[in-house]
């Protein structure tokens, strides 16, 4: 296993100057990576080289790591850094497909495809979601409503309701494909939930989603998500007009 922090000036360009500068700095960890000078187990230099390297704060390196590990790309282990989880070969193909879609002008693109989405799980997940998944729903839900001050833990057991909802549909590629549009998106969805009274409208959306989906009704389900998905959209395009302007 070896540490990957020399020669990187070439790899990662020198100095971002985009106004999307999480996703820039995503795209040039995933060409890194799948130009092949890191192999799996590698452990990736660490957020202050690659912050110094690409001209950038270390928040943007941190936010880009971590949408790279909800992808399954890196591992982060804290005290010890942050590790390429599977082969280059593995993530090629993938990684042709995250570089378009983590462009700025893909991201209202990426929200109406989620909309959609995440909808149609809802109505599936209504009728074949288990026990054990509207349990776990339940559980998400109220870890949001004792997190209504702390917006990192509220924001994560909001993507992990959406999750567990997907997994509920039990379709596969949907899921799989909901949660890579999710972690491409998710430091804008951060950004958007900026004061109590967005917290809290969020909370009542997906009580109103789980109510639907214990009462194993698809066609509610789908109407509560799809508002749900609507309000969601309104608080992250303004969002989204700050970052490019």
């Amino acid at each position: 296993m070896s540490d990957n922090s020399d020669g990187l000036d070439a790899p990662f360009g020198g100095a971002i100057k985009s106004s999307t500068v999480m996703a820039e700095v995503t795209r040039r960890l995933l060409d890194y990576i799948a130009s092949g000078s890191v192999a799996q187990g590698d452990r990736l230099p660490p957020e202050r080289q690659l912050a110094n390297q690409m001209g950038v704060a270390r928040s943007a390196v941190r936010e880009a790591l971590a949408a790279l590990e909800i992808l399954g790309v890196v591992t982060i282990r804290p005290g010890s850094g942050t590790f390429l989880s599977g082969g280059t070969s593995e993530l090629l193909p993938q990684t042709l497909s995250w570089g378009i879609l983590l462009r700025a002008d893909q991201t209202r693109e990426l929200i109406e495809v989620r909309q959609g989405l995440e909808t149609q799980a809802a109505l599936l997940a209504a009728t074949r979601a288990p026990e054990s998944s509207l349990r776990a729903l339940r559980e998400h839900v109220d870890t949001m409503e004792k997190s209504l001050d702390d917006y990192h833990r509220f924001v994560t057991a909001d993507m992990l309701f959406h999750h567990e909802l997907a997994s509920g549909a039990d379709n596969a590629l949907l899921r799989d494909t909901l949660q890579s549009v999710r972690s491409l998106i998710r430091v804008w969805v951060e950004r958007a939930l900026s004061d109590s009274d967005h917290a809290r409208l969020t909370l009542a959306e997906h009580r109103a989603i789980l109510a639907a989906l214990e009462a194993h009704d698809p066609v509610a389900a789908a109407t509560e998500m799809s508002r749900h998905m609507s309000s969601a959209a309104q608080r992250l395009l303004p969002t989204l007009t700050s970052e490019t302007a």
